[in-house]
């Protein structure tokens, strides 16, 4: 009980001190509403023009979330291996593999293609290298607690007959997790494909790039446009996504 109520006291906190820093004001949120209710009302019909651009900035799209989520599975295999308790006996080792991967979730994929984008310069490449280096962490860490908390048998079996422990992990831990770790892929590359609609803003292609020339030139007309076609990309890579899971299960 004592443990709940601190833990409740200490959100009541953190919540008081968000609302303190951030400054919600309701009275400058009403006074916006009607300006964006102005410029949706003008920006009817949408600008479809040049579909051939919007196709290409599309493709871009999808193909940085594709490609950097395949680099992303590359870097996570041995990064997951060594944050697996049962693969890794040096808690020293295990660790630091654990720190890297909090470390790369915590650097948002934003922040590496904008540090990419004036290493490689501007366009997809770098749109695709952010992409790989936070999905790793996330894809890794996903992967590694799936076989931490994979049925111990099978372990303990290869154990008994004097088995390695990379024995351990290509013959117990990822067989048996393989379904698991299917399917968190997907989920990651769904998500970039969301995450990579907005890249552009920093010059890393794909559909931001487009979007962010519309809203410079205040073309509403043209960011409607681009804003239904990103929808439309992220709800057919939901669906796709959904039933290649389906199909692993």
């Amino acid at each position: 009980m004592t443990v709940a109520r601190l833990g409740w006291g200490g959100f009541a906190l953190l919540l008081g001190a968000s609302i303190v820093v951030v400054a919600p004001d309701p009275v400058r949120l009403a006074a916006g509403l009607p300006r964006l209710a102005g410029w949706l009302a003008g920006s009817w019909p949408p600008d479809f023009s040049g579909p051939g651009d919007i196709a290409w900035r599309a493709a871009e799209t999808v193909g940085i979330a594709t490609l950097g989520t395949t680099l992303a599975a590359l870097f996570a295999v041995p990064l997951a291996l060594c944050g697996t308790r049962q693969i890794v006996p040096a808690r020293s080792l295990y660790h630091a593999a654990r720190g890297l991967l909090d470390s790369l979730r915590g650097i948002d994929g934003f922040v590496f293609a904008l540090l990419f984008v004036a290493a490689v310069g501007l366009g997809p490449f770098a749109g695709m290298l952010g992409i790989a280096l936070h999905s790793a962490g996330s894809v890794a860490k996903l992967w590694s607690e799936a076989m931490e908390s994979a049925d111990p048998r099978p372990v303990e079996a290869i154990q008994a007959v004097g088995g390695t422990r990379l024995d351990i992990a290509f013959w117990a831990l990822v067989p048996a997790t393989l379904p698991q770790t299917a399917s968190s892929l997907l989920y990651v590359w769904e998500f970039n494909i969301r995450a990579s609609t907005v890249l552009g803003l920093v010059g890393a292609g794909g559909l931001g790039q487009e979007l962010k020339n519309a809203i410079d030139l205040l073309d509403f007309n043209r960011v409607v446009a681009l804003l239904a076609v990103i929808v439309a990309l992220t709800l057919t890579a939901d669906r796709i996504s959904a039933a290649l899971r389906r199909a692993i299960a």
